[in-house]
C-alpha cells in the first residue's frame, strides 16, 4: 500500500514539474496578472460582450509593442507576458481576460487555460506546430472551437485565390523550424490552409460596410505580401466620432493604442495592405 502511494505522489510531483515547464510566468509577469484581475473587478460589466472586450482592451493601453515574445527556450511553452504584446498577444490577453470578466473569475489556471484554448490547435498546447501561427488559421480554429465567427463574408468579403506559405519558404526567419520535424506540421499546416476558402473584404469596400462592423470585433489586415495572409490585428472600437478605429498593439507607436485615423483611413496609409477579415467574439 506504501509503493502505492509513494508511486501516486511521485506522479503528481512529476506532473506538476511537467506543468511548470510548460508555463513560462515570470514573477513580475504573475504580479502584472494579478494588478490586472483588480482592474477588471473595477470594470462596469456592459450587457454587450463586444464593449466588454473593449473596455477590457483599454486597460492595457500603453502597454509596449514587443515582438516575438512567445520565441523563448527550445521547446513550445505557455507563455505568460504582460510587460509586452505583439499584435496577436494582445488581441489573445484580450479574450483571456474577457473570458474572466465575463465568468467572474480570478484564478491564474483559468486565465492560463483560456490562454492555451485560444492560442493553439484544438485548444491543446502540442508543440510548436500547434500554436495557431498565420491569423487565418487561428480565425477557422477558434470559429471551430465556439469563440469566435468569421463575419466577412457576411459584410460583404469575397474569396480570394491565394497561397499560403511563407513560413516555408523562409524558414531561416524561425529558430523553431530547425527542427525538421517541426518544419514539416507547418508545411501540413500550410497545405491545409491552402485547401481552404480565404475571404476578405478588400480595403475599397471597407467604408460601405463599416457600419456592419462592431466594437469588439477582431479585425485582421490582409495583405499583398506573398506567401502570407494577415500582417497585423487588434479590435474594432467604434469611437466618439461615430467611426470604426483599431485598437491595438501598434508597431507605429510601439504601444497599444487606438488609432488616431478611422479604420478606413489608417489602412490607406499601409502600402502592402489589400482588406481585412472580420470575426466576431462570442
Amino acid at each position: 500500500m506504501m509503493k502505492t502511494v509513494s508511486i501516486f505522489f511521485f506522479l503528481a510531483l512529476l506532473a506538476q514539474e511537467i506543468l511548470a515547464q510548460e508555463i513560462v510566468c515570470s514573477q513580475i509577469d504573475k504580479a502584472a496578472f494579478e494588478k490586472k484581475v483588480a482592474e477588471l473587478q473595477k470594470l462596469k460589466r456592459q450587457a454587450n460582450y463586444g464593449e466588454n472586450l473593449i473596455a477590457v482592451g483599454k486597460t492595457f493601453f500603453g502597454v509596449p509593442y514587443i515582438a516575438k515574445t512567445l520565441e523563448i527556450g527550445t521547446t513550445e511553452s505557455l507563455v505568460v507576458n504582460l510587460q509586452g504584446l505583439d499584435c496577436t498577444t494582445y488581441v489573445e490577453n484580450v479574450m483571456a481576460f474577457g473570458s474572466m470578466l465575463r465568468n467572474y473569475n480570478t484564478d491564474f489556471t483559468a486565465y492560463t487555460n483560456a490562454l492555451e484554448q485560444i492560442r493553439y490547435e484544438n485548444g491543446k498546447l502540442d508543440g510548436y506546430a500547434s500554436r495557431l501561427h498565420y491569423f487565418s488559421q487561428w480565425i477557422k480554429d477558434n470559429e471551430k472551437k465556439g469563440l469566435v465567427k468569421d463575419i466577412t463574408a457576411d459584410i460583404g468579403g469575397i474569396a480570394i485565390d491565394k497561397e499560403i506559405n511563407f513560413m516555408g519558404t523562409h524558414r531561416e526567419l524561425y529558430p523553431f523550424l530547425k527542427n525538421n520535424q517541426n518544419f514539416e506540421k507547418i508545411r501540413q499546416t500550410e497545405k491545409d490552409l491552402n485547401g481552404q476558402e480565404l475571404c476578405i473584404l478588400p480595403q475599397d469596400q471597407i467604408a460601405a460596410n463599416e457600419h456592419l462592423i462592431q466594437s469588439g470585433d477582431i479585425i485582421a489586415l490582409t495583405t499583398s505580401i506573398k506567401g502570407l495572409d494577415i500582417t497585423h490585428t487588434g479590435f474594432a472600437t467604434r469611437e466618439s466620432d461615430g467611426r470604426i478605429h483599431l485598437l491595438h498593439a501598434s508597431t507605429g507607436s510601439m504601444q497599444v493604442e487606438v488609432s488616431e485615423l478611422p479604420l478606413v483611413d489608417y489602412l490607406k496609409k499601409i502600402k502592402s495592405n489589400t482588406g481585412i477579415m472580420v470575426a466576431r467574439p462570442l
